[in-house]
């Protein structure tokens, strides 16, 4: 892909997205799709925050290249020119990217790998809103992320043992954003379990918009593998987690759509969805959820129900 532009310096008022625009220029090389809907949500924030200050809109100008650019380059990508492929490509990422972390924060391994995906988890979960509101459930999985990098990301600098897997949350604990791509302090032992204890394994399976979670996912292809070393951490090869693959119901290799079954417009849709997921989860050789999703189109198109 062609480099882009350099944008000015950031104005402060844009100082909220800066990590943004940041995972976007890491994701040039590794994904672009998801490279240019961090900008576009870049730009749709920064024109509600100032789109008249001279430097705001000069800044704003040059971001609009990078994505006239962008859009240019990858023009003949679905994701791109399809908002509900564009959709299933961003939350399968940044849930692969969720359950990365929170796999190795459940083992115990904690290092700046797994701090940093926690966090740009979080980051592509605001990106979702391009799309449209957030589900409640990305809602919790963005708080819980940005929440656990903070705590992690400071026990560490405390030179203290963080409390692996889910921990308790009060709902007003929000967390900001530091230079560092961390968070503003909070207290490094985690409040007592209470009713607000969140564990992001008990989410249904259908917690990003009908993706169904496999149990034990990986991290996407291009999260590294080899675990930085750092004061204090030990470091850690991470080896990709063995799929278990969905049993198949054998009646759906000799279902017949039957004759008084209509579909509506919205199942056809509905349908159509799940097989932009599937489409999506093969992008990261996600063969499980892949077949979920495929199953529950078979399902729906065969018998019109879910």
């Amino acid at each position: 892909m062609a480099a882009l532009a350099p944008l000015p310096p950031l104005p402060p008022q844009f100082k909220s997205i800066q990590h943004h625009l940041r995972t976007a220029q890491e994701h040039d090389k590794r994904d672009p799709v998801v490279a240019y809907y961090c900008r576009l949500y870049a730009m749709q924030t920064g024109m509600k925050i100032d789109s008249k200050t001279p430097e705001c809109r000069k800044f704003l100008s040059k971001l609009m290249d990078q994505l006239e650019a962008l859009k240019k380059q990858l023009g003949d990508n679905e994701a791109i020119t399809q908002e509900i492929v564009g959709s299933a490509h961003l939350e399968n990422y940044a849930l692969k990217m969720f359950l990365y972390a929170d796999n190795e924060d459940r083992a115990g391994r904690f290092h700046k790998n797994m701090i940093k995906s926690f966090y740009t988890a979080s980051l592509l979960i605001d990106v979702i809103t391009v799309f449209g509101e957030l589900t409640d459930e990305n809602v919790k999985h963005r708080k819980y992320a940005r929440w656990k990098a903070t705590y992690i990301h400071n026990c560490l600098k405390n030179g203290e043992t963080p409390q692996a897997g889910p921990v308790g949350i009060e709902e007003d604990n929000d967390v900001e954003e530091t230079e560092d791509g961390g968070a503003t302090p909070l207290p490094t032992q985690p409040p007592p379990p209470s009713s607000s204890t969140y564990d992001p394994g008990s989410m249904p399976a259908g917690s990003f918009t009908g993706i169904q979670i496999p149990p034990g996912a990986h991290a996407p292809a291009n999260t590294p593998a080899e675990v930085p070393p750092s004061a204090g951490v030990t470091s850690n090869t991470i080896q990709p987690t063995p799929q278990t693959i969905p049993a198949i119901d054998p009646a759906l290799f000799s279902t017949v759509s039957q004759a008084d079954i209509r579909l509506t417009p919205e199942d056809f849709a509905r349908a159509q969805k799940y097989c932009k997921y599937a489409g999506s989860a093969l992008q990261y050789e996600d063969v499980s959820t892949a077949v979920q999703n495929l199953q529950k189109a078979l399902k729906l198109l065969t018998t019109g129900r879910e």
